[in-house]
């Protein structure tokens, strides 16, 4: 129960990230938005989820899963509904925003669902690969999903469509999490820290998309995060100390890059499709097909067999350059390419690298972490994914030109993951932190 429970809100998190990109040049026309508009119907979704992590992740710390499942999920299907009914791009921009926040205290939630429930090694590994499976699987059906909603009824559908996900994700809450044991003191919320770690990630996607004075608001903001938390008295934000173990933080800095890639990587292919090969939207989200089947079928199946056997660096620093050998094919793409030679074959490639790394690097950042600190380790983990994949998309946008240079530049930070997979810390599933 727990498992499907944290599968269902893993995908409906994911799939936002990615349902409204087919549906882009729909929105744009209807509410007229300018140029950047689209990055931002896609960006205000990102910064937000990534921006509140760190607060999600604490807060099932604080006041118990089943609680703050529940708020995240009545949090995420209002704010769906009032995107869906948007009849500008400022209330459209504000509900995706809004969608964010939920999502951030939904998906660190889902994490810590499964790690403390499912025991540290094999059982746990197989969990966190079936749930990693489900969230690439999220990415990937959104564009599909997207497509089809948007070509036969409208992009409204893309957000409505979380409504009754969210409604039929209750009861799943209410049978499969347990209510907190009630606690005669409660600690203090990091609010400080929130404010800063969210305010300076903000900052230095927006200093990357459009004003560079906004970088140095966000290296502040962040180093006097870093500060309120060493001297945090309450329970803080992230506790400083998990940083002294190799595996979050090398694993957290080769994640950051890994989602830098892989998210925007929807967004170019989306525009790549649309705009360079003219196919319509239903069309779009088919293209999609061959990533989700290769996803699920890698990430669900064929990972944790291997992970068995096999050093989880090797997987790792292998998926990235796997991966980024199917960017350089994606680069090759033209006006011309047919959907075999421009969409399919790359798309296999770089979901099968996709495949191997993700799961390897899910479980080793959430290796050797205490109960009590199971929050603030899966947030970390999801936070440094979201802003990599924000930040990765505020870079793009602004350094390339062409949609070649950007499928490039993705495969070139993944050849810097699978250097950073060398120095990760060696375990295998079936090892005991």
């Amino acid at each position: 129960m727990v498992l499907a429970l944290a599968c269902v809100a893993q995908f409906m998190v994911v799939l936002d990230v990615s349902i409204v990109n087919v549906a882009l040049p729909s929105i744009q026309r209807v509410l007229g938005l300018g140029e950047s508009g689209p990055q931002w119907v896609v960006n205000a979704y990102a910064l937000v989820f990534a921006g509140f992590l760190l607060l999600g992740g604490r807060l099932a710390d604080l006041y118990g899963l089943r609680r703050v499942f529940l708020s995240g999920l009545v949090l995420f299907g209002g704010a769906s509904l009032a995107g869906g009914l948007a009849d500008d791009a400022g209330l459209l921009i504000a509900a995706r925003a809004a969608q964010g926040l939920g999502a951030a205290i939904l998906a660190p939630a889902t994490v810590t669902a499964l790690t403390t429930t499912f025991r540290e090694g094999p059982e746990r590994t197989r969990a966190l690969a079936i749930w990693t499976a489900v969230g690439l699987a999220g990415g990937t059906a959104g564009n599909l999903i997207g497509g089809v909603l948007t070509e036969y009824l409208s992009w409204r559908s893309t957000l409505l469509i979380n409504v009754p996900l969210c409604a039929l994700a209750v009861p799943l809450v209410l049978r499969g999490l347990a209510p907190a044991p009630v606690r005669r003191t409660r600690s203090r919320l990091d609010l400080p820290g929130a404010v800063l770690a969210t305010s300076g990630l903000a900052a230095l996607a927006y200093g990357f998309a459009h004003n560079p004075a906004a970088l140095a608001i966000g290296v502040a903001a962040l180093a006097s995060f870093v500060v309120v938390e060493a001297r945090s008295t309450a329970v803080p934000l992230f506790p400083l100390r998990l940083l002294r173990s190799p595996a979050i933080r090398v694993g957290n800095i080769a994640m950051l890059l890994a989602g830098a890639c892989l998210n925007p990587m929807w967004y170019f292919l989306t525009l790549t499709m649309q705009n360079l090969l003219h196919y319509p939207a239903l069309l779009t989200g088919l293209g999609f097909l061959p990533h989700t089947v290769v996803s699920i079928a890698v990430g669900m199946f064929l990972t944790p067999r291997l992970m068995r056997h096999v050093d989880s660096r090797i997987l790792v620093s292998v998926g990235a350059l796997i991966g980024a050998a199917g960017f350089w094919w994606q680069s090759r793409i033209s006006p011309d390419s047919d959907y075999l030679s421009g969409i399919l074959g790359p798309a296999v490639i770089i979901s099968f690298g996709g495949g191997l790394l993700n799961t390897p690097i899910t479980t080793i950042v959430t290796s050797g972490v205490n109960a009590a600190d199971a929050g603030a380790a899966s947030g970390l983990m999801n936070t440094t994914k979201q802003i990599g994949g924000a930040l990765g998309l505020a870079v793009l946008v602004t350094a390339t030109d062409t949609y070649a240079e950007a499928f490039l530049a993705i495969g070139a930070v993944l050849v810097v993951v699978a250097i950073f997979g060398r120095v990760l810390p060696a375990r295998r599933c079936d090892e005991k932190a």
